[in-house]
């Protein structure tokens, strides 16, 4: 029996990583039987993900019996017959049917190798059968849908067809036969029988397909039409303009960049309406021209599109001044608002707030507040023709002192500002609240969900209450608890300070979590809208560590992103038996596993780079498995391995360079096993290689503090690394010009997000051992500048 060192160096030199060979091992039968069925490999043979998993299986299914013969199932998966467990498994029954009698040919036809089923032909089989039982799936719909992919699965002309193809054959027809899903198709639980009533109390429904919108806060709101008025008769309008369909909105203050919280929020809004085939605006709440900037508006609309949302209108509150100044002559006429002139400290004191800024204070009435409609008019006409200069007039509500909520204390309406708009340019001279604009803008856009973060819940009572007074419908505001990512700031005055103080590179710093900065990063919007749904949406605060953000990231680039060699930190090595001409074409998956990328050729040649890592001059060093002075290593996809001959140093003594030797002499016409195999960048004038990159920016945390308050002292010194001397293969430039490089699969993900081809920040790519990463927008012609947008693991473990 192997000894566990020998069964690990075995397993690894395959490809096994470590968590996998500790696994495996834990299971003496398994680990025989896997054993065995590599040592029935050929020496040559060319490992990857998918062969390496079959293989595992077969082991695990066999669990200690060997099998005569199996070295043919070995092969046949290998050079990739057998390339499904439907047919290792079909394969393995033949073979202990038969035993010694077995024979490649026989076993082939055994396990359908050969035969291909064209999606084309998954196509018509599944438009067949639904054709076959249309009158019984028009009845009973979606509730169907596992049935019959069970029965489609086991047709026998669709046998060795690959099972990635069912489901989303079956969904597509599925969803042309019977359009999206309702309330027919809601599943019913089954509740204990108490009584009828509370039967009926307790009878839960959720939607098949779980997500965000279905569940939760989003999945508890109220259908189009259901939220009350104080005047039922507004409803009928309201309904005739939305023909009952959703509409929801999306209203940012263009007064600064968006950050990370603003993407649950645009997800909330554009995607509730889309889940609901509505519509959603994009309205810029633009009512404070002092803050605003061309900039702001550009860019939010920017980072809408790039996360996958297109507006149905784009609209300003300022496309609604007049309606709304009519509004506050209406709200004076029906007695409820007046000019006040009070300075901010007395409003203050009359709201009850002491000198310290906590409520508590005795409130008392404004001394303006029971001037006459006639004299409220009046003043308010003059404060819109400029008869008075900031801080001396204000348009106040009339509400309710006596409520507990502070947002009944008389909110202000207008405030006279003598600042240029940019769109209305110095029409107006007064400019309305938030708390004036907000509903009523909802109202005259007949938005049906008002949703908003938790912070404005009190502001609803001042919603529905100033809706109320000036006669219009009253929209629905609910509120949910907004995100937010520890380890960063995401205050635009915190962040203006390191811009503006060169803390950091911009408002698209890489290290921020504004939406630029992330896009810029090379975060992909689709990975960013699934984080985004699996938090769900409640009505308390989401605190989410840095780390959890990074982890979902990185799990979503796994699927999605081609790999390359990159060398980091590069040695020189040279192979002395090797001529100075000396090229060997080697082919590497872009992905193992996943066809779907293709491969990729690089040459082998007499001169290449390693990582320095990759090499220890301590040959005691029992746990180290690459180069040593008397341990030698595989390369990746290269035949044989190579062995230390010499090297050279620099007077401080670093090394600059190692000779080796290439170990092309078979042993017993074996190439030599090596414990574990590490990348390389060959140097090749023909390819072009390698390919060096100006710099590599590693970003870490910004701040040393996991709740950080802004200030500079508490910055991260190594929050940007830069290395100036990485290479990678020459391969680079078939990635970039491919990208964004989309497979079939990932276009099937509910939140995938079409990108701009030719952005920079959409050339990714997964650097072997390294992490993930991106082109960044400083990289001109030849200068090559990358991002990395995240590590290969999470580094808080």
């Amino acid at each position: 029996m192997s000894t566990v060192e020998d069964l690990t160096s075995l397993f690894s030199g395959i490809g096994l990583e470590e968590p996998k060979v500790k696994e495996i091992l834990k299971n003496k039968k398994v680990s025989q039987s896997l054993e065995s069925l590599i040592k029935d490999a050929p020496s040559d043979a060319s490992w990857d993900k998918s062969s390496r998993a079959l293989v595992h299986n077969l082991a695990s299914s066999l669990k200690g019996v060997e099998l005569p013969n199996q070295k043919l199932i070995v092969r046949g998966i290998l050079n990739g017959d057998l390339k499904t467990s439907l047919q290792v498994e079909a394969a393995m029954k033949y073979i202990k049917k038969v035993g010694e009698n077995a024979t490649i040919e026989e076993m082939n036809k055994e396990s359908g190798v050969g035969i291909e089923v064209t999606e084309a032909q998954v196509t018509n089989s599944v438009l067949k059968y639904l054709e076959d039982h249309k009158e019984k799936i028009l009845a009973e719909r979606y509730k169907l849908v596992p049935g019959i992919f069970a029965e489609i699965k086991n047709m026998a002309e669709l046998k060795w067809a690959d099972p990635r193809l069912f489901k989303p054959t079956i969904d597509r027809e599925i969803l042309k036969l019977l359009g999206p899903k309702d309330e027919r198709d809601i599943v019913k639980k089954v509740t204990k029988k108490k009584d009828s009533k509370t039967n009926e109390k307790n009878s839960s429904s959720a939607a098949p397909k779980r997500t965000m919108f279905t569940e939760g806060f989003l999945g508890d709101l109220h259908k189009v039409g259901e939220n009350p008025q104080a005047y039922p008769e507004l409803m009928e309008g309201h309904l005739k303009a939305t023909s009952g369909r959703v509409h929801t909105r999306f209203p940012p203050e263009p007064n600064g960049y968006l950050h990370i919280g603003h993407s649950k929020a645009i997800m909330v809004n554009f995607g509730y309406a889309r889940h609901h085939n509505g519509v959603c605006y994009l309205r810029f709440d633009d009512t404070n021209p002092e803050a605003e900037a061309p900039e702001y508006f550009e860019s939010i609309e920017r980072v809408v599109g790039w996360l996958g949302f297109k507006p149905w209108k784009i609209t300003y509150s300022s496309d609604y001044f007049h309606q709304l100044y009519d509004l506050a002559e209406i709200l004076i006429k029906n007695g409820k608002a007046y000019v006040c002139h009070c300075t901010a400290e007395e409003i203050k004191r009359g709201r009850g707030i002491k000198e310290d800024g906590t409520p508590g204070g005795e409130r008392r009435a404004c001394v303006h507040r029971d001037s006459s409609v006639e004299l409220t008019l009046s003043k308010f006409r003059d404060m819109k023709n400029g008869a008075f200069k900031p801080g001396e007039a204000i348009l106040r509500m009339k509400q309710d002192l006596n409520s507990s909520s502070p947002q009944m204390w008389d909110l202000i309406a207008y405030r006279v500002l003598n600042a240029a708009h940019p769109r209305t340019g110095s029409e107006w001279k007064i400019y309305p609240t938030y708390d004036f604009t907000h509903c009523l803008v909802d109202s005259i856009e007949n938005i049906t969900h008002s949703l908003c973060t938790s912070e404005f819940y009190l502001s609803r009572e001042s919603y529905e209450w100033l809706c109320d007074q000036v006669h219009v419908f009253r929209p629905a505001q609910r509120e949910y608890g907004r995100l937010n990512i520890t380890g960063t700031v995401l205050s635009k005055r915190k962040i203006a300070r390191l811009v503006n103080e060169s803390y950091v590179r911009g408002w698209d710093d890489p290290r921020l979590f504004t939406l630029e900065a992330i896009r810029r990063r090379g975060v992909p919007p689709g990975a960013i809208l699934s984080f985004i749904n699996t938090l769900g949406v409640t009505t308390s605060t989401t605190n989410i560590q840095v780390v959890r953000f990074e982890s979902a990231i990185r799990k979503y680039l796994e699927d999605t992103t081609a790999r390359l060699m990159f060398i980091l930190d590069p040695i020189e090595v040279i192979v002395d038996n090797l001529p100075d001409s000396y090229e060997e074409m080697v082919t590497i998956p872009y992905r193992p596993g996943t066809p779907e990328f293709g491969d990729r050729t690089v040459p082998f040649t007499k001169v290449f780079y390693i990582e320095r890592s990759d090499f220890s001059e301590n040959s005691d060093d029992k746990e180290f498995f690459r180069l040593t002075p008397s341990q030698s290593v595989g390369l990746i996809k290269v035949p044989y391995t190579i062995a230390f001959k010499s090297m050279e140093k620099d007077k401080a003594g670093n090394i600059l360079r190692i000779h080796v030797e290439y170990e092309n002499e078979p042993v017993d016409g074996k190439p030599k096993k090596p414990k574990t195999y590490i990348q390389w960048v060959p140097v090749s004038t023909k390819y072009n290689s390698p390919l060096r990159v100006a710099e590599t920016r590693i970003y870490n945390q910004l701040f040393n503090s996991e709740n950080p308050n802004g200030d500079p002292a508490d910055l991260n010194p190594d929050s940007e690394v830069i290395y100036n001397n990485a290479v990678i293969e020459h391969n680079l430039g078939h990635v970039i010009k491919n990208s964004p490089w989309v497979i079939n699969s990932a276009k099937e993900s509910e939140f995938y997000v079409e990108e701009q081809h030719g952005s920079k920040e959409v050339c990714r790519f997964q650097a072997m051992r390294v992490g993930y990463f991106t082109l960044d927008k400083d990289s001109k012609g030849d200068r090559i500048v990358l991002n990395r947008i995240v590590s290969l693991k999470d580094g808080s473990k």
